[in-house]
């Protein structure tokens, strides 16, 4: 990409790849202008500078742009570094030590969260966020911090009818958004016995410069043995080690 594109030129073309990482398929750039807030002018000069480099492919026939193999060595090389895993697992330790409940790192792929690092409280159960088991986002705490992050456009390309939502838990696409703005609102997203019954979970993403999640943070408890003030120590302390941890990523 030409040496004279500035820092905010930049963070658009990371969000066109981050958006398209998360499609099913090839995306148009309009499309991609009007969910991202871009120009479309500038969204057409990115991706040409994006395809001379090889991280973007044109499709001329579809009128469409999908990710190119540049994008694959990329994520490639990051899958075999795993920085947020190497960095994020001595932060969850530290969480778990402070609260002396479990918690785990997870990351946002298309409408499932990831979950990369599970640390165990002595004498509490095993969770069902074992290291790479996938949930739907919508359902967890550690989603819903992730989504709420997200522009709306994006939230919607992901999920674009009720049927995505599996019919499982928030059932409409109304309940979604009023969840994800609720989350915005706090700063945490909250689950409770959505997973597992009599177990709830309190989350909070981090996000890079430029306002992406890269990752989210939560701990999971027994509900019945913990009262509100427990829970806003829990909030506290997860959102004091989720901030650790964007410091680590991205220096600040």
């Amino acid at each position: 990409m030409a040496t004279s594109l500035g820092a905010p030129t930049v963070g658009a073309a990371l969000r066109i790849l981050s958006f398209m990482a998360a499609q099913q398929g090839p995306v148009a750039a309009a499309t991609l202008a009007r969910a991202l807030d871009l120009p479309r002018s500038s969204v057409y000069r990115l991706l040409g500078e994006l395809a001379e480099q090889g991280f973007v492919l044109h499709f001329p026939e579809a009128r469409r742009y999908g990710l190119g193999i540049a994008a694959f060595e990329l994520s490639s090389g990051y899958v075999r570094q795993e920085p947020v895993t190497r960095l994020g697992r001595p932060v969850l330790a530290a969480l778990v030590d402070r609260v002396g409940e479990s918690a785990h790192l997870a990351v946002l792929v298309g409408r499932e969260v990831v979950y990369l690092v599970e640390e165990r409280a002595p004498r509490r159960p095993a969770l069902v966020t074992d290291v790479g088991v996938r949930l739907p986002s919508h359902l967890t705490a550690s989603g819903r911090a992730l989504l709420a992050e997200l522009p709306r456009e994006q939230v919607r390309a992901l999920f674009p009818d009720a049927a995505a939502l599996d019919g499982r838990g928030t059932t409409t696409l109304r309940e979604l958004r009023a969840e994800l703005v609720r989350t915005r609102q706090r700063g945490f997203a909250v689950e409770d016995g959505e997973i597992t019954a009599g177990f709830a979970s309190v989350a909070v993403a981090v996000t890079d410069r430029a306002g992406w999640p890269v990752a989210s943070l939560a701990v999971t408890f027994e509900s019945g043995a913990v009262d509100g003030a427990r829970r806003e120590e829990l909030v506290a302390a997860v959102r004091r080690y989720a901030s650790e941890l964007r410091r680590r990523l991205v220096g600040g």
